[in-house]
């Protein structure tokens, strides 16, 4: 295989992995962005009872909207990506705590920290390279 022959998979991997990326990207923000409904619920019937949930589900709804707003340009968007990607996995290790804590609701609990676990790890294998200018700059060149 030559050389060029090299750099035309690699270039074709790359575009592969961006398109997965943006697909993820969509799906996530619109798994997030679906709260919107329960907030609104809530806050519309005024139940106190999930008040909690509903500050929470909030900021979901706005990463949600953002993740949708990266798909256009991921590699603009790594620093979103990487945050969306570890406070998924803070939030998992959370629900993992409250799932022993809590046996009526380990179960959904559990599925919870599943699907966010699945999620980190997705975007953090999938988030863009830096750039070459990015790493220049950085080294403060």
């Amino acid at each position: 295989m030559s050389a060029h022959g090299g750099l035309l998979i690699s270039q074709e991997g790359t575009i592969n992995r961006e398109r997965v990326l943006k697909i993820l990207l969509v799906l996530v923000g619109l798994l997030f962005s679906a709260g919107v409904y329960p907030v609104t619920d809530s806050l519309w019937h005024a139940n106190q009872s999930m008040y909690s949930e509903v500050m929470m589900l909030s900021l979901y709804v706005a990463l949600g909207i953002f993740l949708l707003i990266a798909v256009r340009n991921p590699s603009a968007n790594r620093s979103l990506i990487a945050f969306t990607a570890w406070s998924s996995f803070a939030h998992a290790a959370v629900m993992a705590m409250m799932a022993f804590q809590k046996a009526d609701e380990r179960g959904e609990l559990l599925i919870a920290v599943a699907v966010l676990g699945i999620i980190g790890v997705a975007l953090i294998v999938l988030a863009p390279a830096k750039q070459s200018d990015e790493r220049v700059s950085a080294a403060g060149v």
